[in-house]
């Protein structure tokens, strides 16, 4: 039998995650403590979530990732959003993902900062406004995509 294929720099990646709101309409966002796959998301804002695993759904996968880094429990609102990153560096792809994420409640948990998050916090219609700068880009397209802020950073979900 052939050997199992472990991972090469030609993976694509699925990365499942979740645009989190709370009861008054806040966006939970997260900080990456290392700078992984070459420190793509390091040092901004993002929605929290992570690398689907071999035999797990994307409902599960999108809760474990959830539940690792921020100590909370979600339910899945609607339809995932779905989009690629593809960074090429001299010709080279360097990292190739595909996101699916969903748009969440939280359902039950205290919020502490877990896995390989440094920081995890709540964004009010506000915040998101003042520190727009500090999202990573992906970041501002999911929220922008899903709806859940309109192109005034205004939360509408």
């Amino acid at each position: 039998m052939p050997a199992e294929k472990k991972g090469t720099d030609e993976d694509i990646m699925v990365a499942v995650g979740a645009v989190v709101l709370d009861e008054t309409n806040r966006v939970l966002l997260v900080k990456h403590v290392e700078a992984k796959r070459g420190g793509f998301w390091f040092g901004k804002w993002i929605c929290p979530g992570g690398k689907l695993q071999h035999g797990e759904s994307l409902e599960e996968g999108t809760k474990r990732e959830v539940k690792e880094e921020t100590g909370l429990e979600i339910e899945l609102n609607g339809k995932p959003v779905v989009f690629d990153r593809i960074v090429k560096k001299a010709g080279k792809t360097e990292l190739h993902v595909v996101y699916i994420d969903h748009t969440a409640h939280v359902i039950r948990g205290q919020l502490k900062a877990g896995s390989d998050v440094a920081i995890a916090r709540w964004f009010s219609q506000e915040a998101l406004r003042s520190q727009w700068d500090e999202l990573h880009e992906d970041t501002k397209r999911l929220l922008l995509e899903s709806r859940v802020v309109d192109e005034d950073v205004k939360i509408i979900a």
